[in-house]
């Protein structure tokens, strides 16, 4: 079997090499998962600044946001201002299946779009991100994901379920003309609301000494910040995916369950992620205002951090 090949205009290279330890996958597996799901995570990464997740051989895995200068002309991108580094970041916009292949070729597993389209000022989606703690059984994981949509059901709200392809799950819920402040303030609303249900397994404890043990309920996954795509393989051991589920499987299922081996068969010709995700929805004036009482996390965190070494506890 040859290895380097031509798809869509792509070379493709290096098409034995293994992807990385513990992979239990090549190249070429991961070229091919990701072909054959293009017209899936296509619609889920078009028109968003994408980062992704390359692994070169002997290297450590690194996230690349800008372009590099070496892509072909033809690919798409757009020019961020990042107001953490102070300068503009040119991100990709994967929109076609040759864009998809080159970064395939590039070795990139992992896809992470923004929650906005372009240099749009609204987000399109608010994320739920459940991640339990160290040495967890993922059950726990299911049980707060039920109490996030028990309080996702009392504002009216629905969405939509996925593994994240790592040890959680990613709760994604479609809205309309939301200001990313607004955004931000919902989420925290529907994070502390779910975590209230049932403080004994949930917590919104942004610091990990103070969780003790339960699932953190993350709402940080707003504004400008990415989220691992749906569809998206990632760099864990089997090379898992980021899979989309009915809420009805959750008990029955694993993250370890879905690989970029055991994927596509199944999908089959499904789009569960298209299928399951709900109409975009309008947020009350009541749970925005909810939301900006609540502190941000990662702000809190650090004022609590501060005030902890100030006190030598």
């Amino acid at each position: 079997m040859s290895t380097t090949e031509q798809r869509e205009g792509v070379t493709l290279t290096n098409l034995d090499q293994p992807l990385f330890d513990g992979a239990d996958a090549t190249k070429r597996d991961l070229v091919d998962y990701l072909d054959a799901v293009s017209d899936r995570i296509i619609p889920v990464l078009a028109q968003r600044p994408l980062s992704v997740v390359r692994v070169r051989p002997g290297q450590a895995p690194f996230m690349q946001k800008n372009v590099p200068k070496y892509a072909p002309e033809w690919l798409k991108t757009v020019d961020i201002w990042s107001h953490s580094s102070h300068r503009s970041v040119s991100y990709a916009l994967c929109d076609d299946r040759p864009t998809l292949l080159w970064f395939a070729n590039q070795r990139a597993v992992e896809y992470h779009p923004t929650l906005v389209r372009g240099e749009s000022d609204e987000q399109t989606h608010l994320v739920i991100d459940l991640d339990p703690p160290e040495g967890s059984d993922f059950s726990h994981v299911v049980a707060v994901a039920k109490l996030v949509r028990e309080a996702m059901n009392e504002c009216g709200l629905r969405g939509a379920v996925k593994t994240s392809g790592s040890k959680g799950l990613h709760i994604f819920i479609p809205v309309t003309g939301l200001a990313l402040d607004d955004g931000a303030a919902v989420t925290r609303a529907l994070a502390e609301r779910a975590a209230k249900l049932d403080p004994e397994i949930a917590t919104t404890e942004f610091i990990k000494a103070d969780r003790g043990g339960r699932v953190f309920v993350d709402s940080t996954r707003v504004g400008g910040a990415t989220v691992v795509a749906a569809y998206s393989p990632r760099i864990r051991p089997g090379t898992t995916v980021s899979y989309p589920l009915t809420w009805d499987v959750l008990d029955d299922i694993h993250p370890r369950d879905f690989t970029i081996k055991t994927a596509p068969g199944l999908l089959g010709d499904a789009d569960p992620w298209a299928e399951q995700m709900p109409e975009a929805q309008q947020i009350s004036a009541d749970l925005i205002a909810e939301g900006h009482t609540i502190p941000v996390a990662r702000v809190a965190a650090m004022h609590e951090g501060k005030r902890r070494k100030r006190s030598g506890s």
